[in-house]
């Protein structure tokens, strides 16, 4: 594939996302659920050696249908670049993350907690019944921060690397985290595998989203500075090798404390404290969506500039051969 068709492609998927959103029924995503749900079923083990199978299968058949994608577009640039579109729009989150973002934001504001709470399962796996107004909104812009890397910047990343197969094997491997790759007792030792493959995949995508956001951070009243000092001096701390890059950048940016016991069905953490500013509020929040749509469309420039570099790449070394 051409780097310029790879572009073109990544950049229309992108304002897809932004425009059309996700649809209603029948997302790819969803359904790739379904199908891993019912493979699970059949494989489930309290053993790691089954999760292995489970993620092998499953990502396998994913980079399968990448690589089949872009075979059929083979001599075709325009073919090319709509099928790069039509899978970026399929794995991209941006749009559903800014309006679930959106949507906490106001009920925090109307002081409707009870709304908040049945809100938050839709942006991560916390408790919400233990949770106050401060609680609820830490919440929410701790996981807008890790998911602008998830949904937005990492599959734009392995996109511009790897075109159509990097895209859906980035999602069949997140969502696979998501869905079993937690420390449950159910799935410690099946999803260790999903989690520890989507830890790998997320290494430069993560520091990447945090570098953006800190480039980003001035656009939505934000502070640069702090950015890239919270991000250089907390991220670390964090128990994700990932997550606490992004957070900690935007605890920074929005000049706020993240961070602290955080309480999942399956039990609680204690997390390292992210930045040294207030507690956030639902104006942080609504201020977190504004800085998680700026760092998706700068990922999205930086990856059509990247696609097109290693095409340039590409070409002079099979010249040279």
């Amino acid at each position: 594939m051409s780097g310029a068709a790879r572009a073109i492609g990544l950049l229309l998927g992108a304002a897809a996302d932004v425009v059309v959103g996700d649809p209603r029924r029948g997302h790819p995503v969803a359904a790739f659920g379904t199908v891993a749900a019912g493979l699970e079923k059949v494989l489930y083990r309290d053993h790691r050696a089954p999760g292995v199978v489970h993620v092998v299968l499953l990502t396998g058949g994913a980079v399968l249908l990448g690589v089949a994608a872009e075979k059929l577009g083979k001599h075709s640039p325009v073919l090319q670049a709509a099928t790069t579109a039509v899978a970026t729009w399929a794995v991209l989150g941006g749009c559903s993350l800014a309006g679930e973002g959106t949507l906490m934001a106001r009920a925090l504001d109307a002081g409707r907690l009870d709304e908040a709470r049945d809100r938050l399962p839709n942006l991560c796996g916390r408790d919400p019944a233990a949770l106050d107004a401060l609680g609820l909104a830490r919440a929410t812009v701790e996981s807008v921060a890790e998911n602008t890397s998830d949904a937005q910047v990492a599959p734009l990343f392995w996109g511009a690397v790897a075109g159509v197969p990097g895209l859906l094997a980035y999602r069949a491997i997140n969502t696979l985290d998501a869905m079993v790759g937690h420390r449950s007792p159910r799935y410690r030792n099946f999803g260790w595998a999903a989690a520890r493959l989507d830890d790998v995949v997320n290494l430069a995508p993560s520091r990447l989203a945090a570098m953006l956001t800190a480039l980003g951070a001035p656009v939505v009243g934000g502070s640069a500075k702090h950015a890239w000092r919270t991000w250089r001096l907390d991220a670390s701390a964090h128990p994700s090798p990932n997550a606490g890059q992004v957070e900690a950048a935007f605890a920074g940016a929005l000049e706020i404390r993240l961070g602290g016991r955080t309480v999942y069905r399956h039990g609680a953490e204690e997390r390292p404290v992210l930045g040294d500013g207030r507690n956030p509020d639902s104006g942080h929040v609504t201020r977190a969506v504004e800085l998680s749509r700026v760092v998706g469309g700068l990922s999205a420039l930086a990856s059509a500039t990247a696609a097109v570099a290693i095409g340039g790449l590409r070409r002079r070394r099979r010249h040279r051969v």
